[in-house]
This record gives C-alpha cells, structure tokens and sequence, in this order.
C-alpha cells in the first residue's frame, strides 16, 4: 500500500487549530527552538504543527497552552474536531458513500459546528476570531425546520454491521469510553476504545515509529488469527499522529485484548480489558 502524502494545503480543520497555536505561540514569546527545548516535540514537529501540515498530538496543544498560561479546554474542543477529520483516512472498509444531498448537509454542519468552536477558541487567544469568521467559503446554509436523519447525526452502524469498519467513517467516534491504556516499552501509547451505541470497541496508539502494528482481538472469537483488527504506522505523519484499528464487535462483559508490535527489535506488549 503507497503511505499517503500530506496534503498541500490544510483542511479548514486543521488550519483553525494552526491558527490558534500561533497566536498561542506568539503569547509565548518562544521561537520553534524554543518551542522544542520546553517540550517533547522537536523543533521541525513544531514547524509542521504551527503550520497545519500535520495534526499535533493532543500532548502538544496541552504543553503550548501551559506555556501560554491559556486553560486548554477551548483549544482541545478545536483539536478535536481536527483530529477527527484528520483519522478518517485510516479505515479498512469504507462504508458507502452517502447520497450527495446527505454529503452537502453533513459538511454543512461540519463547517457550522467548527466555525463557532474555532470562534470561541480564537477569542480566548487573542482576536483570531474575525479573521477565521472572513475566511471564504465558512458559512453554513440556514438551518432548516426539518430534524436531521439518524443517519447524518448519529452512528452508522451497530454491532456486527461495525465489524472491520473505520470508528470516525461511521460516527462511533463522538464520545467513546477508555477502557485501558498502556504504555509501552517503546515509548508508544496504546488505549482500547469503546462505543455503547455502535457495540463496538478498537484501539488507537500514538508517539509510535514507523512499522509499529497494533491489532485488536476478541476473547474466543473463531481460530487464530480469526477477528483480528489491526492498524500500522505507515510513514512520519502517522508517527506523529493517532492511528487506530478498524473496529470490532463487542457488548458488555466481552473480554478484548490489544497488541503493539514494535517495528524496532523488541517483543510484543498487549494487555487484555472487559468490555463495560
């Protein structure tokens, strides 16, 4: 499989953020080297970040606002909106499009949604907030008297209709339980990830290395090697962000085990959890 490229240009998602972390850069009065010395993030992650190339880790939105001495729940609000556009490239088994009238309302919302968070985000560090409000192409049609479909709003799956498919392409990603995290010999974190509503769990890893796997399997499920979900980090913009498994079919009392097998010489770290 051809790793991705970044794209040339930011999503509307992405550059918010990036908006925001300059102005809380700026506050700092630190430069990128500056940045680097103060944190776990080298000086060119900084560049990437600042610039909307790359999605930051939601580590580094903490650490800028620390310094910035700017509480970081407004700016984590924004993140994670990003981070969200951001992961639904990673999937195994794209559901099908839906009809074009569901894709321009859905984006709507989208784009609605984002404007008034990065606003509120904006304002808290100084006066970004017009200009993201003049940015072409940002404001969203009038709300209609309709209610949404289920299928816009909600998830688009339950159960075994999940199984093998992407949490954010499927809408299970809005407020998943954390059932265990880990943190492994390498450095990388693992976490197992759960939704009540889709019934269905997978997992997620970050500051990871290139070649890293993470696989998820459930309890008695089928032989060996049946059931299993897994996600590798495929080139340095994976590295530097969140990478997750395809989802897998789970309901309250289920036993689930993670697996990160490093790409480096080392042997493999799981931890099992039950499902809630």
């Amino acid at each position: 499989m051809t790793p991705p490229t970044p794209s040339p240009e930011p999503s509307p998602e992405r550059a918010r953020l990036a908006a925001a972390l300059r102005e809380l850069k700026a506050r700092t009065g630190l430069s990128l080297a500056g940045l680097a010395e103060q944190t776990p993030f080298s000086k060119s992650s900084w560049d990437r970040y600042l610039k909307g190339r790359t999605l930051p880790p939601r580590q580094a939105v903490q650490e800028l606002c620390r310094l910035a001495d700017e509480p970081d729940g407004r700016c984590l609000a924004l993140w994670e909106i990003a981070e969200s556009e951001w992961s639904g490239r990673v999937t195994a088994a794209p559901s099908p499009a839906p009809a074009s009238e569901e894709v321009s309302s859905t984006r709507n919302k989208s784009v609605a949604a984002a404007a008034v968070l990065a606003s509120v985000c904006a304002v808290a560090v100084g006066g970004v907030a017009v200009a993201l409000y003049l940015l072409p192409g940002q404001h969203a049609e009038p709300r209609s008297s309709t209610p949404p479909s289920p299928t816009a709003t909600g998830p688009r799956c339950r159960g075994a209709a999940c199984e093998a498919k992407s949490p954010m392409h499927m809408k299970c990603s809005v407020g998943p339980a954390t059932l265990a995290s880990h943190r492994t010999a390498t450095g990388a974190w693992i976490e197992l990830r759960y939704s009540e509503k889709c019934g269905a769990s997978w997992a997620r890893m970050w500051d990871t290395r290139v070649g890293d796997r993470l696989e998820v399997t459930v309890a008695g499920r089928g032989g060996r090697g049946a059931g299993i979900r897994g996600a590798e980090v495929e080139d340095e913009i994976d590295a530097e962000s969140y990478v997750y498994t395809p989802m897998t079919a789970t309901r309250p009392g289920t036993m689930v085990r993670v697996c990160l097998r490093p790409a480096a010489d080392g042997e493999r770290e799981c931890f099992n959890a039950r499902v809630n």
